[in-house]
């Protein structure tokens, strides 16, 4: 596998890297043309929880929650996806609500959302849910957070991101409004979307719901399990929202009603599709492509945060390298990559052992 640099923009410690892939047998140009669909009416219930659990490996241990992100710089490549013509086609990425924004960047007609942790999935059948629930961007952070909406002047659904932020950071809790909520959003994922969900799930689904209750815009990913070290140490959900692309510009798929609510109505047809597995693994991965392929998607971007560090340090880089080269790709496709500037996975050393 050959990965070539583009670009990429290094801030403090940390680094988002875009790069271009190539691996044995790709899908031409010509090919990806012919078979790109043109239109994509989206997925029965029935079809989406099939495949998403299908497609799905046994849940595997991650170090952390990770309810959100931990990567201020996620928009420092969003120029650059759109000079190389990132659109449409599939969108693949790890992790909690940054994929939403690359979402609504690139987007796509088809993601999958895989990480090796089941309890991922689950929070993203409660994204899913909620914004299900919520068409307007107002009414998507009061029911995130279980904050009630103001009753004197209600938002309009264009309303600043600033002035939505501000309210919802001020916003106490409701604790009746959290309970109806978290009915409504179980409900949903078995009934609507037809998503059984185990005791298991259904305990994970409250632990996740109730830590965006408690902690409301200033939830944070937290450096071990629930109840580890988070806070001040990494951003908060309020400062991910707020941050800008290098013009300056606010760039969150929640700071326009454009990107919203594509993000929304993708999620509305079933095309945003979550998935437990390990990239390294001999199913999940694999299975996506094999999907992709047989339903004529390429892959327009793979987004894979700091995984490699963690194929590297496990020793089964070589597992997930042989998975990418199942995947429908052109030689357009990109990588994203976040890359730390402490330890092994600096940016150096990750493009020497990418190659």
């Amino acid at each position: 596998m050959k990965l070539i640099a583009r670009t990429w923009q290094h801030v403090l410690s940390l680094s988002l890297i875009l790069m271009v892939w190539m691996a044995a047998a790709p899908v031409t140009m010509a090919q990806a043309t012919a078979k790109q669909p043109e239109k994509t009416d989206g997925l029965t219930a029935a079809e989406f929880s099939r495949l998403s659990r299908e497609l799905s490996e046994e849940g595997g241990y991650f170090r952390s929650d990770n309810f959100t992100s931990n990567e201020t710089p996620y928009l420092h490549v969003v120029d650059k996806l759109k000079q190389l013509g990132a659109t449409g086609g599939a969108y693949l990425g790890v992790g909690p609500e940054q994929n939403y924004t690359y979402i609504a960047k690139i987007r796509p007609r088809i993601a999958f959302l895989l990480d090796i942790r089941r309890q991922a999935i689950i929070q993203h059948l409660m994204y899913k849910a909620v914004f299900h629930l919520s068409p307007t961007r107002a009414q998507f952070l009061s029911r995130l957070t279980s904050r009630p909406m103001p009753k004197d002047k209600p938002f309009a659904a264009d309303a600043p991101i600033n002035d939505l932020v501000a309210y919802f950071s001020q916003a106490s809790a409701d604790e009746k409004e959290y309970a109806a909520n978290l009915a409504i959003i179980r409900k949903m994922i078995q009934e609507d979307f037809q998503f059984p969900l185990s005791e298991t799930d259904q305990k994970s689904l409250e632990l996740v719901y109730g830590s965006f209750r408690d902690s409301g815009l200033n939830i944070s990913y937290q450096m071990g399990q629930t109840g580890g070290f988070g806070g001040g140490f990494f951003p908060t959900l309020k400062d991910l929202i707020l941050q800008t692309d290098l013009n300056g510009k606010l760039g969150n798929f929640l700071a326009s009603t454009d990107d919203y609510d594509f993000v929304r109505n993708l999620h509305r047809k079933n095309l945003i599709i979550p998935v437990v597995g390990d990239f390294a693994g001999k199913k999940a991965l694999a299975a996506v492509g094999e999907y992709l392929r047989k339903n004529g998607y390429t892959v327009t971007a793979f987004y894979l945060s700091n995984v490699e560090q963690y194929l590297f340090q496990n020793e089964v880089f070589a597992g997930f390298a042989a998975n990418v080269k199942k995947l429908p790709i052109t030689d357009k496709s990109l990588f994203i990559r976040s890359a730390s500037g402490r330890g092994p996975c600096s940016t150096t050393s990750a493009r020497r052992r990418a190659r």
